[in-house]
């Protein structure tokens, strides 16, 4: 019989399509058994309307059988199959989809979906194999018909004996080259795991050698009543969603505005590369049942990206090789009740099992906080609430709410310090006087909290506030002897700022020292961690904090330092640098010149 070119359009897509519409080779598999499950279906659905037929599932199935020695892989479904017509415009027409075709004709109920809308997933077949041939016989039709092709030269249809119905698809499969290994849709291991893979949750069973390789049944779909947490955990370790079990568990069913069920689970411990540019955050993508994507990124917000999981939906408007989403309604109104039931969860987790949260917050909190300060703070009143740092009363992780609760009447701020350590911060001469007070202070030690809080600005219309701020925003006790010294040592204090010219902004009498003589505060937005921070960024701008030299009056240094501006400038200049480099030290700055401060020690002791 004369070969029967394919229509010119659709011998350009068939070209375009094996070339270019599929990223991944293996993803012809998921195509062929979506198909088939699809013939399969269409038969179900006829049952509904035909008395005489009567729909047994186990009688239905799909079969992949390959053979190393002809290099041939065959998949094989017991469906509606096709009359010759069917097989000229379904197969010959390249994106005319018989199942979009069924599935406009037909009102499916019962929770079926036709898979395939498109007419193009056959042709994937071409990727890995030279012909393709497919045999079949129509439901209550007479003749077989065997339609055969090498690709985009053209097709033949001949007719051919096939007892019962169904579909049996014949791929030749190529052979290999320096750079691709078609060996590997030979192997029976490696099909398994791509049926595994795209397919484990179609609904009829997927048989190789006679055992049914699919699940069939996804746990998304059964009733929650019926699950153990026993269940969950296994589906998370069976996906590979991480080597820890999950502490939570979140099952959703949505049957409003968007159908969709979905599994997500809060993971206990960080993944090792998450904090990196390699990690790549989103849930796993059904349609009906079938994978369409490993990792959707645009079904969580950056700040859950620690989220794993999958969503299976029938509403999703998918590209024509269904690999990817088009950007719609559907997949937004998803994304959002996602997110809200991930901070649902979240908060739950905080009020009702704090144990467990300190624990999640251990390993994600900093995220949390990252999606406070990103998108100009846009998501800060979604997360404020479920950020903790530790506390300087409580001596271990307090929410804002927590925090702002305890306040005493006469407190105005919310008072913070940073620093490296939480050991280092306690050393800082800068809480004393806080602390004295009877204020709490919350101690960060992420390089991320104060630009976070920065963002946040206040809450619950309390500001925060740097404990190393320029201004508390209260008046010390014995205050005043600092007010009184900054007018009686103003020429002092000026000679000392000259001194140390553009490395502070000023030298000043502390009203916050106690038993400290000097420390370092700053004026302005950036503060002394943000510069340190900053700095230690890729192309960094050297950025500096406007810093303040604060010098303790009560304490005997300061009476050296007027004993040395009355009667020794020389002396004074050389304890001004000790004074500025010791504040450095505190603070965690490297000095500037070592060689010069060792020396100036030197000169003390000598």
């Amino acid at each position: 019989m004369a070969k029967k070119q394919f229509k010119a359009e659709s011998k350009r897509l068939l070209e375009l399509m094996i070339n270019s519409i599929y990223t991944q080779r293996e993803i012809f598999l998921r195509e062929l058994i979506s198909n088939a499950s699809d013939a399969i279906d269409k038969l179900y659905y006829k049952a509904l309307t035909d008395d005489k037929l009567v729909f047994n599932k186990d009688d239905y199935y799909i079969k992949v059988k390959p053979d190393k020695e002809n290099r041939t892989l065959t998949v094989s479904d017991t469906g509606i199959g096709m009359t010759k017509d069917e097989l000229e415009n379904n197969l010959g027409i390249i994106a005319k989809s018989g199942s979009l075709a069924f599935k406009q004709e037909n009102e499916l109920k019962d929770g079926h979906n036709i898979i395939g809308q498109f007419g193009v997933g056959f042709y994937s077949a071409f990727m890995v194999a030279d012909k393709v041939t497919v045999i079949t016989k129509a439901f209550g039709g007479e003749e077989a018909f065997k339609w055969e092709s090498s690709g985009a030269d053209g097709y033949t249809i001949v007719p051919c004996e096939k007892d019962a119905p169904g579909t049996e698809i014949i791929l030749k499969i190529k052979e290999n080259t320096e750079e691709d290994k078609y060996d590997e849709y030979l192997e029976e291991f490696r099909l398994r795991a791509i049926i595994k893979k795209y397919s484990d949750f179609i609904r009829y069973p997927i048989k190789m050698d006679d055992q049914t390789v699919n699940s069939m049944v996804p746990i998304w779909r059964k009733n929650k009543n019926e699950l153990t947490q026993e269940d969950y955990d296994n589906f998370y370790a069976e996906k590979h969603y991480g080597f820890d079990k999950p502490l939570k568990h979140v099952h959703i069913s949505a049957d409003g505005a968007v159908v969709y069920n979905a599994i997500l689970f809060i993971p206990e411990h960080t993944p090792f590369d998450y904090y990196t540019k390699e990690y790549e955050k989103g849930l796993e993508l059904y349609s009906n049942g079938v994978l369409i994507m490993n990792k959707c990124p645009d079904l969580l917000p950056d700040y859950f990206s620690f989220v794993k999981g999958m969503v299976d939906s029938e509403d999703l408007s998918l590209n024509i090789s269904r690999e990817m989403l088009q950007h719609d309604r559907q997949l937004s109104l998803i994304a959002k009740n996602i997110k809200n039931k991930i901070k649902s969860q979240l908060q739950s987790m905080l009020n009702d099992e704090r144990e467990k949260y300190e624990t999640f917050y251990k390993s994600f909190g900093r995220q949390l906080k990252y999606g406070v300060y990103s998108d100009f703070g846009a998501n800060k009143d979604v997360l404020q609430d479920l950020l903790m740092f530790v506390s300087s009363k409580e001596k271990k992780l307090v929410t804002l709410d927590e925090y702002v609760s305890g306040m005493r009447e006469d407190q105005k701020y919310i008072y913070y310090a940073a620093g490296e350590s939480i050991e280092r911060i306690e050393k800082l001469p800068q809480t004393e006087v806080v602390l004295e007070k009877g204020y709490e202070i919350l101690y960060f030690t992420d390089d991320i909290d104060e630009f976070a809080v920065k963002v946040l600005m206040k809450y619950k219309d309390k500001e925060f506030k740097s404990v190393s701020s320029g201004d508390l925003g209260f008046e010390a006790d014995g205050s005043d002897s600092g007010t009184d010294a900054e007018e009686k040592d103003k020429a002092l204090f000026e000679h000392m700022k000259n001194i140390l010219s553009d490395k502070v902004k000023s030298v000043r009498a502390s009203k916050r020292l106690k038993t400290h003589p000097v420390c370092l505060s700053t004026d302005g937005e950036v503060s002394i961690e943000m510069e340190k921070i900053l700095n230690a960024l890729p192309n960094s701008q050297n950025i500096k904090a406007d810093k303040i030299l604060e010098i303790n009056v009560n304490h005997e240094v300061f009476q050296s330092l007027k004993h040395a501006y009355e009667h020794d400038k020389d002396k004074l200049q050389l304890y001004t640098n000790l004074l500025y480099n010791q504040a450095l030290l505190i603070e965690g700055l490297p000095v500037q010149d070592p060689v010069e401060f060792t020396n100036d020690i030197c000169k003390i002791m000598v």
